[in-house]
């Protein structure tokens, strides 16, 4: 049976209120990935998504569910999400995820440096978890689209971006 956002949305919630930690995460990221495969899913939420589609925001725990389509290439500079944690996965297209360790953090105005530490493809059905403080630099080649799953709006909070060492 194909999911419905509300599904999926309902899905997320029970999950996050029993264990809202890494164990918690790492059940939606096996959803997620599960997700990316079902194409009444992928047809009825995804396709016809700008680059960011913020598709659900839950009121009581504020997890957020988003859609995400580029037409072309694009690249991400090293960066992390603040207070929060993401799950990417990719629907279409192909991502390749480059995983960073800090060199130096920010100070003031000069940006923080960061050290890459490896880099994979994500393709279509791959999912990844990226904790709280985890450093990581999204590249996607030519056309492509993802859900991704944030702790918290990433547009409410403070988060850093790094130059590459």
């Amino acid at each position: 049976m194909s999911y419905t956002l509300d599904r999926l949305a309902a899905e997320c919630r029970r999950v996050l209120a029993v264990d809202p930690g890494p164990a918690g995460r790492e059940k939606l990221r096996r959803l997620v990935a599960k997700i990316c495969k079902d194409k009444a899913f992928v047809a009825a939420y995804v396709e016809g998504a700008s680059e960011r589609d913020l598709l659900y925001e839950d009121p009581e725990l504020g997890f957020c569910i988003l859609a995400h389509v580029d037409d072309a290439s694009r690249q991400s500079v090293p960066h992390d999400h603040g207070p929060t944690w993401a799950i990417y996965g990719q629907v279409t297209g192909e991502t390749i995820m480059t995983e960073w360790t800090i060199v130096s953090p920010r100070r003031g105005d000069v940006p923080g440096r960061a050290r890459r530490l490896r880099s994979y493809s994500m393709k279509p059905g791959s999912a990844h978890v990226y904790n709280e403080g985890a450093i990581h630099s999204p590249s996607r080649i030519g056309a492509n689209s993802l859900i991704r799953i944030e702790g918290r709006n990433i547009k409410k909070l403070p988060y850093e971006w790094f130059d590459p060492a």
